[in-house]
């Protein structure tokens, strides 16, 4: 099966959330979504790191996939503040956000910089998910997929068409994400996806391009979630704040699964246990 045959939902809670806060999110998350087959659904929540062994272990034998929300790109050394591949490994974690927006613009982290985080990611054997987006100074000046390509080009330098089989892109314009964000029409997040997925053809070849999954994040809510999810590139969705109550996450999931199915089953017929549970959400 490949991999864009399952929809792929998840959440940053970013400096919220406690341990405990953390721990009954996702109980009660993987409650909900119990039903729902693994090959429909990729589901993952990414926490804070205090609260990542935490979740790891109220995670284990479930079908939640925990994440760092960044790493650094060496096993160990004098770099004070960071986390390493190893220290996550130690506890569970081989998925890894990396050049989340606030990275990039609060923290000031390069595209060079987040090369070395997906390279070494991607070598000790992690899932790498690359965001990316432009600011709403280049949207103005017309240069939102320059940007998008430039972003890909030195943040995916390195890295080999096999390894490539494990790397996500989040695509996320400055502009839509936090508090203040607004959400992208549907139509424009769709043609950033397009030229993201065209140049992902271009580096890693027409076999191996078009499997990346990429995600739409920016300002998500249930209202424009079953928007986003019909367009023809989004792969799933990186949802804030909107997903960090588990019922209301498990609703917008709820939503967006037989839309994203019946999108899908026009293109290609759907695992008989994904079929299954498209008629039972409806």
């Amino acid at each position: 099966m490949k991999r864009l045959d399952r929809l792929y939902m998840g959440t940053n809670t970013k400096m919220y959330k406690t341990i405990s806060d953390t721990t009954a999110f996702l109980s009660r998350l993987d409650q909900l979504t119990a039903d729902i087959p693994a090959d429909c659904l990729e589901l993952f929540v990414i926490p804070s790191y205090t609260a990542l062994e935490s979740a790891s272990r109220t995670a284990v034998g479930g079908r939640i996939r925990v994440g760092a929300q960044n790493m650094g790109w060496e096993d160990e050394g004098q770099f004070t503040g960071e986390i390493s591949p190893v220290m996550l490994q130690e506890i569970g974690v081989n998925l890894a956000m990396i050049g989340h927006s606030e990275r990039r613009h609060v923290f000031g982290e390069t595209d060079r910089e987040e090369e070395k985080k997906v390279a070494k990611a991607l070598a000790s054997g992690f899932t790498a998910l690359l965001c990316i987006g432009e600011t709403a100074q280049d949207k103005a000046y017309g240069l939102s997929d320059e940007t998008l390509r430039a972003q890909l080009k030195i943040g995916l330098h390195s890295i080999t068409r096999e390894q490539a089989a494990n790397l996500w892109i989040a695509y996320e314009p400055v502009w839509a994400i936090g508090v203040n964000g607004v959400p992208a029409d549907e139509h424009y997040a769709d043609e950033r996806h397009r030229v993201i997925k065209d140049t992902l053809s271009e580096l890693f070849g027409p076999e191996t391009g078009p499997d990346i999954p990429v995600l739409y994040g920016g300002s998500v809510n249930p209202e424009n979630a079953p928007l986003l999810i019909q367009m023809p590139h989004i792969d799933g969705l990186f949802i804030g704040r909107s997903a960090w109550d588990a019922d209301r996450f498990n609703a917008i999931i709820r939503t967006v699964l037989p839309l994203f199915g019946s999108r899908k089953n026009a293109a290609s017929p759907l695992s008989d246990s994904c079929k299954s549970q498209k008629e039972e959400i409806r």
